[in-house]
Parts: structure tokens; C-alpha cells; sequence
């Protein structure tokens, strides 16, 4: 039991690297499929205003038996073609893994670069996984990063915020000033003031 614990700990670390993975997918999507309109002439150096835009879209991948495997929704996206960069507002992702299991992450704004390898979430940040169930049967429970900023390299397999950030477990809850986790060497960092509460484990 101990031991299936200590595998689920490692395993749910890893929840935002998963996610922001998954997100900067659909945010590469709609960068690389939209069309642009090339006017005719010299081209103007560009200034940073936006070449198009979407409201209230949804992008949806599935896997090769037609299963939904993610979605990234937004209320209004816009591309800049000075900084190659997405802007999306009020985004909300959903995840489902190999198991089926559900991730859900939203934030009021979030800002990709062109090829989906930096993915920032920006204002009240939240990746939630809700409770379900382990291959061994065992329960697995609620898990939510929360906070005002999370930032994502996914080519380098890192998350980081320099603000406050808030993770919960079940009933177990850590506060921190800034996370760093680095999924290569598989190690979480909380700065500044870090604080924990753990609750009793029923027998």
C-alpha cells in the first residue's frame, strides 16, 4: 500500500506538464491552420496588431478509434504576427488519458508562441484532475494546481511560476511562493514560504 502510494505521489506530478503538453497541441493547431491572407506588393514590417482572430471557438483532437482525446476552448483568440505569439482568452482545456481519466485546466488568459513550446496560463490558473480510480482498483483522489500564473516549456519538460501558487490533494494541501518542477529530473521546487497541511490517513 505504501509502495502504490509512493507511486501515485510521483505520478501526479507530473499533471501539468501533461496538460500544458496536451494544450500547446491544440494552441499549435489553430496557429498553423488558419489561413492567412497575404496582400499583394511589398510586405510592411509588421506591428504588433493582430493579422486574425476567432470568438467562442473549440478545437477537438481524438484518437484513432474516433475517441475524444482533448479539447481547447476559448471566448476570443488573437494572433500577432510580430511576436508569432496566441493570445486566448478565457481558455479552458480538457484532457482524457489512457485510463480515461479527466484534466481539466482554465485560466481568464493564455499566451502561446508559434510552434506550442512555451504555454503561459495567466490569471486564476487551474488544473484540476478529479477523483477516480487506480489500475490496481485503489481510489485515487481530487488533485488541483491553483494560482495566478503557470508557465509551461514543453520542449524542456518544465513548469514554473514566480507567483503564489497552491496544490491540493485530497485533503492534503501546500502553499508556496514559486514552483519549479522539472520533469526530467523529477524534481518539484517550492519556494519562499512553504507551507503544509496533511490530513490523518483512514485506516
Amino acid at each position: 500500500m505504501k509502495r502504490l502510494r509512493w507511486a501515485w505521489d510521483r505520478l501526479s506530478i507530473y499533471l501539468p506538464i501533461v496538460l500544458m503538453g496536451m494544450f500547446a497541441l491544440g494552441s499549435w493547431w489553430l496557429v498553423r491552420n488558419v489561413p492567412i491572407i497575404v496582400a499583394p506588393g511589398q510586405a510592411a514590417p509588421p506591428r504588433h496588431e493582430a493579422d486574425y482572430f476567432m470568438r467562442r471557438f473549440s478545437v477537438k483532437s481524438f484518437d484513432v478509434a474516433g475517441k475524444l482525446k482533448s479539447e481547447l476552448w476559448g471566448a476570443e483568440a488573437h494572433h500577432y504576427p510580430d511576436t508569432d505569439m496566441l493570445e486566448i482568452a478565457q481558455v479552458r482545456m480538457r484532457a482524457f488519458d489512457e485510463q480515461g481519466r479527466l484534466t481539466v485546466a482554465t485560466a481568464r488568459r493564455a499566451v502561446s508562441n508559434a510552434d506550442g513550446s512555451e504555454v503561459q496560463l495567466m490569471g486564476d490558473a487551474r488544473v484540476v484532475r478529479e477523483s477516480s480510480t487506480g489500475p490496481g482498483g485503489e481510489a485515487l483522489p481530487r488533485m488541483e494546481f491553483r494560482g495566478e500564473f503557470l508557465h509551461a516549456f514543453v520542449k524542456q519538460d518544465r513548469v514554473r511560476s514566480h507567483l503564489p501558487v497552491e496544490l491540493t490533494r485530497g485533503s492534503d494541501r501546500f502553499t508556496a511562493d514559486a514552483l519549479d518542477y522539472d520533469h526530467r529530473s523529477q524534481v518539484l521546487d517550492l519556494r519562499g514560504r512553504v507551507r503544509g497541511q496533511l490530513a490523518p490517513r483512514q485506516r
